[in-house]
Order: C-alpha cells, then sequence, then structure tokens
C-alpha cells in the first residue's frame, strides 16, 4: 500500500502525494472518542485549503463545517458525518488506533463508522476542480453519544447564518451484503413511552379487598404487545409497539402491586405520529386509572427515490458497482435526522455494514475506493438548480 511509503516522507509531501486510502489510514490514526477530535477537525482544515471553515463548539463538543463557493448556482450540495468512534472495547487482534493494512482489508477502530465515509468525501472535495454551486462538508465530534451539541446545533448556526445546504448526503455505511446494494433513504422515527397502571395494594389471600395492576393488564397484553400500528409502505415497515421493561410489586408473595410500570419503544413510520399513539394507548386502557409518558427522540422522514440527490447518486453507484441499490430506511437512527426537519433533502450512502462497534472493525479497500469515485462522480453529475 501507499501508506508504507508515506510513512518516511515529509509531511508535505505525504499530503501532496495522499489518495483516499492513505487520507483513510490517518484517520483512523486519532483516538477520536466521542466527544474528542483528537485534533483531527485542525489537519481536515489543513488538507482542505481554500475551503472555509467555520467552527460551533459547545460543552466539549467540535463541530466543523468546510465550505466552498466554485459556482453561481443556487444548489448547495453538503456531505455530512462525524469523526467519532465508540471505544474500542476488547478482542482485537491489533491495536485498533494503529491501522492494518490486510488482505484488502483496513482495519481499526472506526474503520466503517464512520471514517472511511468521511475519507472518501474529504478526498473528493480536496480533488473538485469545478462544480456550479456550494461545496460543503459538515463534520461533528458527537453523533455516538448523546448528540445534544453536534450535528443539530451545528445546523441551528447554519441557518442563523443562511447558509444552511439544499441537498445533503451523510457517509454512513448502508450497504448491507455488497458494496452500492443499499441506499438509505430515510429512517424510522422513534417513540419511548412509559405507562404507569394503578390499582389497590393488598394481601395476597383476599384478592377481592385489593385491585391488582398485573391482572387489569394481563388481558390487554395481546392487544398492545407487538401490534402493528400501520401497515408500512414502499419505504417503511409497519411501525410496531415493542414492549421493553414491565415491573410491579415488593418481590414478595403475600402482597399484590398497587401500581404497575411498562416501559415500550416504537419506531414510528411517517404513517403513524406520536398522537396517533397516544390515542391507541388511551384507548386501549380506557376505564382504567393509568398515566401515560410518551417522547419523541427522533422524527421519522423520507426522500422520495425520485428526488434529485436520490437519482443523482443510484446512477453514480451504478456506473461503479454495476448494481441499481435498493432503497432502504431499515436500522436505528443518524444525523440525517436532524437535517431533514430543515427542508433539506438528504440520504444516507457508504461502505458495508457489518463490523461497526465490534472487535476487528474493518473495511474494503475496494469500497473506500469505489464511494470516493461514487462521491466524485456526484459532484460531477449533480443538475444545475435554476434561480427563481
Amino acid at each position: 500500500m501507499a501508506y508504507f511509503v508515506l510513512q518516511n516522507m515529509p509531511e508535505q509531501i505525504k499530503i501532496k502525494n495522499m489518495n483516499v486510502i492513505d487520507l483513510l489510514i490517518k484517520l483512523l490514526s486519532y483516538e477520536s472518542i466521542t466527544p474528542n477530535d483528537d485534533g483531527a477537525f485542525s489537519w481536515i482544515e489543513s488538507y482542505l485549503d481554500g475551503y472555509e471553515a467555520l467552527y460551533h463548539n459547545k460543552e466539549g463538543v467540535k463541530n466543523i463545517f468546510l465550505t466552498k463557493q466554485f459556482g453561481k448556482s443556487d444548489v448547495h450540495l453538503c456531505f455530512a458525518g462525524h469523526i467519532d468512534i465508540v471505544p474500542p472495547g476488547d478482542g482485537w487482534n491489533s491495536n485498533p488506533f494503529v491501522p492494518v493494512v490486510h488482505n484488502g482489508m483496513i482495519y481499526g477502530r472506526g474503520a466503517q463508522d464512520m471514517k472511511s465515509g468521511v475519507a472518501a468525501f474529504v478526498q473528493a472535495a480536496k480533488d473538485t476542480k469545478e462544480f456550479h454551486g456550494r461545496l460543503s462538508l459538515l463534520l461533528t465530534s458527537d453523533e455516538e453519544c448523546d448528540a445534544i451539541y453536534g450535528t443539530d446545533e451545528m445546523l441551528r448556526y447554519l441557518q442563523s447564518i443562511n447558509m444552511l445546504p439544499t441537498h445533503c448526503i451523510v457517509a454512513e455505511p448502508t450497504c448491507e451484503k455488497q458494496f452500492g446494494d443499499a441506499v438509505k433513504v430515510g429512517r424510522r422515527g422513534s417513540v419511548n413511552g412509559i405507562l404507569y397502571l394503578r390499582g389497590k395494594q393488598g394481601h395476597a389471600a383476599y384478592p377481592e379487598k385489593s385491585d391488582n395492576p398485573i391482572h387489569t393488564i394481563a388481558p390487554i397484553l395481546p392487544s398492545l404487545a407487538g401490534v402493528h400500528l400501520d401497515d408500512g409502505d414502499e419505504y417503511f415497515a409497519p411501525s410496531t409497539l415493542v414492549i421493553t421493561d414491565i415491573r410491579s410489586g415488593m418481590e414478595v408473595t403475600n402482597v399484590t402491586p398497587g401500581i404497575l410500570k411498562m416501559m415500550f419503544n416504537i419506531r414510528n413510520s411517517t404513517k403513524t405520529t406520536i398522537d396517533d399513539i397516544r390515542s391507541f394507548v388511551e384507548q386501549k386502557l380506557d376505564g382504567f386509572d393509568f398515566s401515560l409518558e410518551l417522547s419523541q427522540s427522533a422524527n421519522p422522514f423520507v426522500t422520495s427515490s425520485q428526488s434529485v440527490l436520490a437519482k443523482t447518486v443510484t446512477t453514480s453507484i451504478e456506473k461503479y458497482c454495476h448494481i441499481t441499490p435498493k432503497y432502504s430506511t431499515a436500522g436505528g437512527t443518524s444525523d440525517a435526522r436532524f437535517i431533514a426537519p430543515y427542508g433539506i433533502e438528504v440520504l444516507e450512502f457508504g461502505v458495508i455494514n457489518d463490523t461497526i462497534h465490534a472487535p476487528n472493525e474493518r473495511v474494503g479497500v475496494d469500497e473506500v475506493e469505489k464511494l470516493y469515485k461514487v462521491f466524485m462522480q456526484v459532484i460531477k453529475d449533480f443538475p444545475i438548480k435554476e434561480k427563481e
């Protein structure tokens, strides 16, 4: 690999001769465990000469926005991602912060999630000489943890200075079995629920003198647990109520409980809202003494497969991967959930996702090189937005 040659060169020559693989190996050497960027952002800023760098840091979280106006079009294409990683944990065959290249794979914490994506779009931005609008990169050091002061905070700042993108690609690992086989055009939302069902505590020998909430909920559970709240659609699986915890009583055999607590989660599609969930649960428990707490930790969103962004990315994937990707909304959440509410057309595309957060996390050299080419093609082919 070029990396082993570059090790013995002066830093200026290293940077001048870097390709996307060299760049990824450089990024993997940063111990950027949330929310520490470990100096990666300042290095990326120096690497992308000609791009204006805007920092917006808060509560120990670093966010950087690198941008360059190439042409006069109103198009503003942004690539977004995170430099932070989860702790390496045990079970590694090598030092997780000393990248190893072996049999066409690159090993290191963050190789898939998501320094490969960051390397691909940083190198694409550096190598771009012409674009008809504005190119930008949005990077945060807080995606793997609470994400309170990361991308969401940066977007509020960009809105305040009138610098929000029109389109955005989040380079999270999206592919399943083969590189190029899946693009995430949306994500399910996440609604967390806590139900308190109140009864009357009593002696187990005199059940007629008590009101046992466990007995109350038992016949209702089949109409709650695992129930589909909608039928799904071409983008989303049905929104399903998943019970995650039920507890009641004092762990004794002769006292019936006075209150029951049940926790649940619903990964909801755009067809089911938090108000729909509240109405559903309240109807099932009508007539009982209960209280219900619901909170939306992520909102569902979807970008049409017929959108400019989806079509351009798909065509680029087909060119270099010789495969037509499926459009998916599966999986957990990503920072795309913060981007979509601003009216920004957003989707996710990156390398195969099969070792993220695991020991010996690794990515294929061929995948990273193709991801870089796809991003370069997207930049080259992205349609011009006509001014109104």
